[in-house]
């Protein structure tokens, strides 16, 4: 635990690797409260009615760190967390300077990552209306989220690599339960 008496989870990862996954996991095997960046930059989009898609999603937030500062975001969820007082999982880290706020906040951050087909797969058989897209488009995506030169815009890989623990999902859903039981172990 850091600051707080509870444990607050920051999940980072590359696209489609799991991270929703440990954040159901940890919700509803665990009790943790969810808190989601997704949420939080969707609810901007309708604001300025844009259209919801991966292009807009990256835009906004890159534009809400640009306005509020590189730890906008997480701000925000990490605030909404400590007030409820519990175990948390504040899903999706996309910036270096997000991971380590909420590192420096008392949070641990959780890297998922897996193979690009893989995860590509897992993209389009959930339905999701950001990922109805190609392969190729899905990677040219994925690697226009490398930003390491400017902290205000996303850096999916440069956060993965500032994780605490980094849970490697090529398996079954029991292997990578069993991983996130191995990470909450170190805090018992």
């Amino acid at each position: 635990m850091g600051i707080y008496s509870f444990m607050i989870i920051g999940l980072t990862g590359s696209f489609a690797a799991g991270k929703r996954e440990v954040a159901r996991y940890l919700v509803e095997e665990k009790g943790f409260t969810h808190f989601s960046a997704r949420q939080l930059i969707t609810e901007e989009i309708e604001k300025r009615g844009l259209p919801v898609n991966r292009d807009t999603m990256t835009e906004t937030a890159n534009d809400l760190r640009a306005n509020g500062g590189p730890t906008y975001l997480y701000e925000q969820l990490i605030a909404k967390a400590a007030a409820e007082k519990g175990d948390a999982v504040v899903e999706s880290i996309r910036a270096i300077a997000e991971a380590e706020y909420t590192q420096a906040e008392g949070g641990v951050v959780i890297g998922v990552d897996a193979d690009s087909a893989l995860r590509y797969e897992r993209a389009v058989s959930r339905g999701s209306e950001t990922d109805q897209v190609s392969f190729e488009k899905w990677r040219e995506q994925e690697l226009a989220e490398q930003n390491p030169d400017d902290p205000t815009k996303q850096d999916i890989f440069g956060a993965l690599k500032k994780s605490d623990y980094l849970i490697q999902n090529d398996g079954s859903l029991e292997e990578l339960h069993e991983q996130i039981e191995k990470i909450l172990s170190d805090f018992e």
